[in-house]
Protein backbone atom coordinates (compact mmCIF):
# COMPACT_ATOMS: atom_id res chain seq x y z
CA UNK A 1 0.00 0.00 0.00
CA UNK A 2 0.89 3.69 0.09
CA UNK A 3 3.61 4.84 2.44
CA UNK A 4 3.19 8.07 4.35
CA UNK A 5 5.93 9.72 6.37
CA UNK A 6 8.09 7.71 8.77
CA UNK A 7 6.02 5.93 11.41
CA UNK A 8 6.03 3.03 13.87
CA UNK A 9 6.00 0.44 11.05
CA UNK A 10 9.07 2.02 9.39
CA UNK A 11 12.43 0.32 9.82
CA UNK A 12 14.67 1.76 12.53
CA UNK A 13 18.48 1.90 12.02
CA UNK A 14 18.73 -1.61 13.52
CA UNK A 15 16.65 -2.97 10.63
CA UNK A 16 13.56 -3.71 12.74
CA UNK A 17 10.32 -1.71 12.76
CA UNK A 18 10.31 1.10 15.32
CA UNK A 19 7.02 -0.12 16.84
CA UNK A 20 6.61 1.69 20.20
CA UNK A 21 10.23 2.83 20.14
CA UNK A 22 8.96 5.51 17.76
CA UNK A 23 8.93 8.89 19.56
CA UNK A 24 5.65 10.53 20.53
CA UNK A 25 4.59 13.16 18.01
CA UNK A 26 2.44 16.24 18.45
CA UNK A 27 0.49 18.55 16.16
CA UNK A 28 3.35 21.11 16.41
CA UNK A 29 5.71 18.35 15.20
CA UNK A 30 3.45 17.70 12.18
CA UNK A 31 3.44 21.41 11.34
CA UNK A 32 7.22 21.58 11.74
CA UNK A 33 7.56 18.80 9.15
CA UNK A 34 5.21 20.64 6.76
CA UNK A 35 7.18 23.85 7.27
CA UNK A 36 10.44 22.09 6.41
CA UNK A 37 8.91 20.87 3.16
CA UNK A 38 7.76 24.39 2.25
CA UNK A 39 11.20 25.77 3.14
CA UNK A 40 12.73 23.19 0.82
CA UNK A 41 10.30 24.19 -1.93
CA UNK A 42 11.09 27.87 -1.35
CA UNK A 43 7.52 28.83 -0.42
CA UNK A 44 7.68 31.65 2.10
CA UNK A 45 4.05 32.70 2.51
CA UNK A 46 0.76 30.85 2.30
CA UNK A 47 -2.46 32.43 1.04
CA UNK A 48 -4.42 30.07 3.28
CA UNK A 49 -3.87 27.17 5.63
CA UNK A 50 -7.05 25.11 5.88
CA UNK A 51 -8.10 21.97 7.67
CA UNK A 52 -10.94 20.04 9.23
CA UNK A 53 -10.80 18.10 12.49
CA UNK A 54 -7.11 17.32 13.22
CA UNK A 55 -6.33 19.32 10.07
CA UNK A 56 -7.95 22.32 11.74
CA UNK A 57 -5.60 21.89 14.68
CA UNK A 58 -2.65 21.94 12.27
CA UNK A 59 -3.98 25.02 10.47
CA UNK A 60 -4.39 26.85 13.78
CA UNK A 61 -0.88 25.80 14.83
CA UNK A 62 0.46 27.29 11.60
CA UNK A 63 -1.32 30.60 12.16
CA UNK A 64 -0.22 30.90 15.79
CA UNK A 65 3.36 29.63 15.45
CA UNK A 66 4.36 31.39 12.22
CA UNK A 67 1.98 34.35 11.85
CA UNK A 68 4.18 36.02 9.23
CA UNK A 69 3.71 33.11 6.82
CA UNK A 70 -0.09 32.68 6.88
CA UNK A 71 -2.54 35.14 5.32
CA UNK A 72 -5.77 33.20 5.98
CA UNK A 73 -6.76 30.53 8.47
CA UNK A 74 -9.64 28.19 7.56
CA UNK A 75 -10.72 26.20 10.62
CA UNK A 76 -13.44 23.57 10.05
CA UNK A 77 -15.18 21.29 12.58
CA UNK A 78 -12.25 21.46 14.97
CA UNK A 79 -11.20 22.68 18.40
CA UNK A 80 -8.39 24.75 19.92
CA UNK A 81 -8.00 22.01 22.54
CA UNK A 82 -9.09 18.41 22.93
CA UNK A 83 -11.79 17.99 25.56
CA UNK A 84 -12.14 15.24 28.16
CA UNK A 85 -14.87 13.59 26.06
CA UNK A 86 -12.69 13.55 22.94
CA UNK A 87 -9.78 12.08 24.91
CA UNK A 88 -12.14 9.50 26.45
CA UNK A 89 -13.29 8.21 23.06
CA UNK A 90 -9.72 8.03 21.77
CA UNK A 91 -8.59 6.16 24.87
CA UNK A 92 -11.43 3.65 24.47
CA UNK A 93 -10.15 2.93 20.96
CA UNK A 94 -6.58 2.54 22.20
CA UNK A 95 -7.71 0.17 24.93
CA UNK A 96 -9.42 -2.00 22.29
CA UNK A 97 -6.07 -2.29 20.50
CA UNK A 98 -4.20 -3.10 23.73
CA UNK A 99 -6.77 -5.81 24.51
CA UNK A 100 -6.25 -7.58 21.18
CA UNK A 101 -4.35 -10.85 21.78
CA UNK A 102 -2.08 -10.04 18.82
CA UNK A 103 -1.05 -6.56 19.97
CA UNK A 104 2.05 -7.82 21.82
CA UNK A 105 2.84 -4.32 23.19
CA UNK A 106 3.13 -3.02 19.63
CA UNK A 107 5.67 -5.61 18.49
CA UNK A 108 3.40 -7.47 16.07
CA UNK A 109 5.21 -6.88 12.77
CA UNK A 110 6.04 -10.13 11.03
CA UNK A 111 3.14 -11.90 12.76
CA UNK A 112 -0.63 -11.60 13.06
CA UNK A 113 -1.75 -8.02 13.56
CA UNK A 114 -4.17 -6.66 16.19
CA UNK A 115 -6.85 -6.21 13.52
CA UNK A 116 -9.74 -7.07 15.84
CA UNK A 117 -8.81 -4.33 18.29
CA UNK A 118 -8.13 -1.78 15.57
CA UNK A 119 -11.50 -2.57 13.94
CA UNK A 120 -13.31 -1.94 17.26
CA UNK A 121 -11.37 1.34 17.68
CA UNK A 122 -12.52 2.40 14.23
CA UNK A 123 -16.13 1.42 14.99
CA UNK A 124 -16.19 3.54 18.14
CA UNK A 125 -14.61 6.49 16.33
CA UNK A 126 -16.97 6.15 13.39
CA UNK A 127 -20.00 6.47 15.67
CA UNK A 128 -18.60 9.77 16.99
CA UNK A 129 -18.25 11.09 13.42
CA UNK A 130 -21.96 10.59 12.71
CA UNK A 131 -25.06 11.82 14.52
CA UNK A 132 -28.10 10.15 16.05
CA UNK A 133 -30.17 11.69 13.26
CA UNK A 134 -27.93 10.48 10.45
CA UNK A 135 -27.62 6.96 11.91
CA UNK A 136 -31.38 6.76 12.32
CA UNK A 137 -32.06 8.07 8.83
CA UNK A 138 -29.51 5.73 7.25
CA UNK A 139 -30.29 2.55 9.20
CA UNK A 140 -33.00 2.95 11.83
CA UNK A 141 -33.75 -0.52 13.21
CA UNK A 142 -33.62 -2.12 9.76
CA UNK A 143 -32.46 -5.74 9.74
CA UNK A 144 -29.49 -6.79 7.64
CA UNK A 145 -30.25 -10.18 6.07
CA UNK A 146 -33.41 -11.49 7.72
CA UNK A 147 -37.10 -10.59 7.47
CA UNK A 148 -37.47 -11.11 11.22
CA UNK A 149 -34.99 -10.99 14.10
CA UNK A 150 -32.99 -14.26 14.20
CA UNK A 151 -31.96 -13.67 17.85
CA UNK A 152 -28.33 -14.70 17.38
CA UNK A 153 -24.78 -13.64 18.16
CA UNK A 154 -23.44 -15.42 15.07
CA UNK A 155 -23.88 -12.55 12.63
CA UNK A 156 -24.88 -8.89 12.51
CA UNK A 157 -28.65 -8.66 12.87
CA UNK A 158 -29.21 -4.94 12.40
CA UNK A 159 -28.02 -3.03 9.35
CA UNK A 160 -26.10 -0.60 11.55
CA UNK A 161 -24.12 -3.48 13.07
CA UNK A 162 -23.17 -4.70 9.60
CA UNK A 163 -22.18 -1.18 8.56
CA UNK A 164 -19.88 -0.69 11.56
CA UNK A 165 -18.31 -4.11 11.00
CA UNK A 166 -17.66 -3.19 7.36
CA UNK A 167 -16.09 0.14 8.38
CA UNK A 168 -13.82 -1.65 10.88
CA UNK A 169 -12.75 -4.32 8.39
CA UNK A 170 -12.06 -1.78 5.65
CA UNK A 171 -9.96 0.36 7.99
CA UNK A 172 -7.57 -2.40 9.11
CA UNK A 173 -6.61 -3.06 5.50
CA UNK A 174 -5.09 0.41 5.15
CA UNK A 175 -4.06 1.49 8.64
CA UNK A 176 -1.41 0.38 11.12
CA UNK A 177 -2.63 -0.04 14.72
CA UNK A 178 0.47 1.61 16.21
CA UNK A 179 -0.01 4.61 13.91
CA UNK A 180 -3.57 4.87 15.24
CA UNK A 181 -2.19 5.04 18.78
CA UNK A 182 0.29 7.79 17.93
CA UNK A 183 -2.13 9.91 15.91
CA UNK A 184 -4.91 9.77 18.52
CA UNK A 185 -2.38 10.73 21.22
CA UNK A 186 -1.27 13.72 19.12
CA UNK A 187 -4.92 14.83 18.93
CA UNK A 188 -5.35 14.38 22.69
CA UNK A 189 -2.23 16.42 23.47
CA UNK A 190 -3.39 19.40 21.40
CA UNK A 191 -4.12 22.49 23.49
CA UNK A 192 -2.95 25.69 21.78
CA UNK A 193 -3.90 27.82 24.80
CA UNK A 194 -1.80 25.75 27.20
CA UNK A 195 1.17 25.90 24.80
CA UNK A 196 1.10 29.71 24.72
CA UNK A 197 -0.14 30.46 28.24
CA UNK A 198 -3.79 31.07 27.33
CA UNK A 199 -6.07 30.92 24.33
CA UNK A 200 -6.03 34.73 24.26
CA UNK A 201 -2.23 34.74 24.15
CA UNK A 202 -2.27 32.27 21.27
CA UNK A 203 -4.92 34.31 19.41
CA UNK A 204 -2.88 37.48 19.92
CA UNK A 205 -0.07 35.94 17.86
CA UNK A 206 -2.33 35.29 14.84
CA UNK A 207 -1.97 37.78 11.99
CA UNK A 208 -4.22 35.93 9.55
CA UNK A 209 -7.83 36.66 8.76
CA UNK A 210 -9.89 33.62 9.75
CA UNK A 211 -12.85 31.59 8.59
CA UNK A 212 -14.23 29.41 11.40
CA UNK A 213 -16.95 26.86 10.55
CA UNK A 214 -18.90 24.60 12.92
CA UNK A 215 -21.79 22.20 12.29
CA UNK A 216 -25.07 21.92 14.14
CA UNK A 217 -25.00 18.12 14.57
CA UNK A 218 -21.28 17.74 15.34
CA UNK A 219 -21.17 16.41 18.90
CA UNK A 220 -17.51 15.31 18.70
CA UNK A 221 -16.24 18.84 18.02
CA UNK A 222 -19.31 20.85 19.00
CA UNK A 223 -20.00 24.40 17.84
CA UNK A 224 -19.01 26.03 21.14
CA UNK A 225 -15.39 24.96 20.57
CA UNK A 226 -15.16 26.76 17.22
CA UNK A 227 -17.01 29.72 18.74
CA UNK A 228 -14.46 29.81 21.58
CA UNK A 229 -11.67 30.28 19.02
CA UNK A 230 -13.64 32.86 17.01
CA UNK A 231 -14.33 34.90 20.17
CA UNK A 232 -10.67 34.78 21.21
CA UNK A 233 -9.54 35.98 17.76
CA UNK A 234 -12.16 38.74 17.70
CA UNK A 235 -11.14 39.75 21.21
CA UNK A 236 -7.64 40.37 19.90
CA UNK A 237 -9.00 42.52 17.08
CA UNK A 238 -8.56 39.94 14.33
CA UNK A 239 -10.90 39.67 11.35
CA UNK A 240 -13.03 36.54 11.76
CA UNK A 241 -15.87 35.19 9.63
CA UNK A 242 -17.86 32.57 11.56
CA UNK A 243 -20.37 30.17 10.00
CA UNK A 244 -22.57 27.75 11.90
CA UNK A 245 -23.80 25.31 9.28
CA UNK A 246 -27.08 23.45 9.78
CA UNK A 247 -26.22 19.91 8.69
CA UNK A 248 -27.48 16.52 9.92
CA UNK A 249 -24.39 14.36 9.33
CA UNK A 250 -22.51 14.97 12.59
CA UNK A 251 -18.75 15.62 12.55
CA UNK A 252 -18.57 14.11 9.06
CA UNK A 253 -20.64 17.02 7.75
CA UNK A 254 -17.50 18.91 6.77
CA UNK A 255 -16.65 16.03 4.40
CA UNK A 256 -20.16 15.11 3.27
CA UNK A 257 -21.73 18.54 2.70
CA UNK A 258 -19.61 19.19 -0.40
CA UNK A 259 -21.89 21.79 -2.00
CA UNK A 260 -22.22 23.73 1.26
CA UNK A 261 -18.47 23.65 1.80
CA UNK A 262 -17.89 24.81 -1.76
CA UNK A 263 -20.13 27.79 -1.03
CA UNK A 264 -18.77 28.63 2.43
CA UNK A 265 -15.05 27.84 2.02
CA UNK A 266 -14.79 28.36 -1.73
CA UNK A 267 -16.78 31.57 -1.53
CA UNK A 268 -14.59 32.90 1.26
CA UNK A 269 -11.33 32.08 -0.54
CA UNK A 270 -12.52 33.57 -3.84
CA UNK A 271 -13.62 36.80 -2.13
CA UNK A 272 -10.35 37.10 -0.24
CA UNK A 273 -8.29 36.31 -3.33
CA UNK A 274 -10.15 38.93 -5.39
CA UNK A 275 -9.55 41.52 -2.65
CA UNK A 276 -5.78 41.08 -2.76
CA UNK A 277 -3.50 43.64 -4.31
CA UNK A 278 0.15 42.82 -4.71
CA UNK A 279 0.27 39.67 -2.55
Amino acid sequence: GCQGSTGPSSLAPDGKPYALRFPMITVPDMVAAQRRLLDRLGIERLFAVAGGSMGGMQALQWAVETPDRVRHLVFLASTPRSSAQQIAFNETGRQAIYADPHWNKGDYYGGPRPNGGLAVARMVAHITYMSETSLDAKFGRRLQTHAALPYTFDEPEFAVESYLSYQGDKFVQRFDANSYLYITKAIDYFDIGADYGSLEAAAERVAADSLVVSFSSDWLYPANEGQMLARALEGEGRTVEYHHVQAPFGHDSFLVEVDRMTDVVGGYLVREWDAIEGF
